[in-house]
């Protein structure tokens, strides 16, 4: 009889509570060494959360896991976004477009791609379920359409803006989609999602936490994820100045803001691929646009509303392409339940040609 496993070893306690004291740290010295010790406890809170995420899925199961760490990350990117809307005011009101395009493309394109790459070249050929995921794309696609495509073309208003209620009419549709797709992932047809019979599940035959030891990953994973987006936070003002020394455009801070917080779920979806669980992974990587917009736009449409600003959201001709062209070839590259690793070289090259033409617009 194996002894029992210990789900909170521990490292993945110290390393949240170290990231906020570090942050601490930072807020009251703000020296280069507080700022370098920042972005190492940053790297340690991403890599605890991953750990206290899969602890909790272990537990309750799929897709309740996976969702999970997509909602927690999601409603602190959201608190972060709106926090920097507050203080940036008008200045910033195309933060959530930039924010929410960016986590987009790099969940379809870097993230999958990553996953299905890894995957591909240990595994050959990973399968998963096609209902599960047509249905997650479709909701994807109407609510990217909606929020990042439609206020180019609707004409009540000028510029890539909507009224306020079209504003209001989008982020209510948002919301109703996002509800919608979360009751069909959890409850009517939770079967669509879960892992396809001979996957290999490291946890499968493994003990599961206790319901102590799973509240306690829950708060930890909450810490650590305050951590790294305080943390992403403390380091934006070194990030921005790098980024006016270099000459890029200002949509690459919705870019940087996207990719810290989304580092956890990047993590967890490449690991979960590696292990030969592309169901877990892709669920997390779709489950986790489809929340990002569904939660984002409703509340920064709130507070848009609330004081009076304008709120940017349509994209400029360049983008719409790339957006459209992500959409249509992930479509190719999921259409039939098995993947190898040559859509996510595809998504890749796709990923690399968005980073440089917003660094080289």
């Amino acid at each position: 009889m194996s002894q029992p496993i210990k789900h909170n070893p521990a490292w993945t306690v110290a390393a949240p509570l170290a990231g906020l004291a570090l942050l601490g740290l930072h807020w009251s010295a703000g020296s280069a060494l507080t700022l370098g010790l920042l972005v190492a406890g940053l790297v340690g809170s991403v890599i605890a959360s991953v750990h206290h995420a899969e602890v909790i899925a272990h537990r309750v199961g799929e897709p309740f896991g996976t969702l999970v760490l997509a909602l927690a990350v999601t409603v602190i990117e959201v608190a972060l976004i709106v926090s920097m809307m507050l203080s940036g005011g008008e200045a910033a009101s195309s933060l959530a477009r930039d924010t929410v395009f960016a986590a987009v493309m790099i969940i379809l394109n870097g993230l999958i791609g990553m996953s299905l790459l890894v995957g591909g070249r240990r595994h050959r050929v990973q399968g998963f379920k096609l209902e599960g995921i047509n249905a997650a794309l479709g909701t994807l696609t109407v609510i990217v359409v909606f929020t990042l495509i439609v206020p180019n073309y609707s004409t009540s208003a000028p510029g890539p803006t909507y009224t306020t209620s079209q504003l209001v009419f989008v982020a209510v549709a948002t919301l109703a989609l996002f509800a919608a797709f979360t009751f069909f992932q959890t409850v009517r047809h939770r079967d669509y999602f879960l892992p396809e019979e001979g996957e290999d599940d490291p946890n499968e035959h493994a003990e599961r936490p206790t319901a102590r030891e799973t509240l306690a990953s829950l708060a930890l994973l909450l810490a650590a994820l305050v951590a790294v987006v305080l943390s992403a936070k403390g380091i934006s003002p070194a990030m921005e100045s790098a980024l006016r020394a270099l000459g890029a455009p200002p949509a690459t801070v919705g870019i940087l803001i996207a990719a810290i917080v989304l580092l956890p779920e990047g993590f967890a979806a490449v690991r979960a691929a590696a292990n030969n669980r592309l169901q877990t992974s892709l669920n997390l990587a779709i489950g986790s646009a489809i929340a990002s917009i569904g939660l984002t736009v409703p509340t920064v449409a709130v507070v848009a509303v609330i004081m009076g600003w304008p709120l940017t959201l349509g994209l400029d001709m360049k983008s719409t392409v790339l957006l459209v062209l992500s959409l249509f070839v992930v479509s190719i590259s999921l259409r039939t339940g098995r993947t190898t690793a040559l859509p996510g070289a595809v998504h890749l090259v796709m990923f690399a040609a968005y980073l440089f033409l917003s660094f080289v617009p």
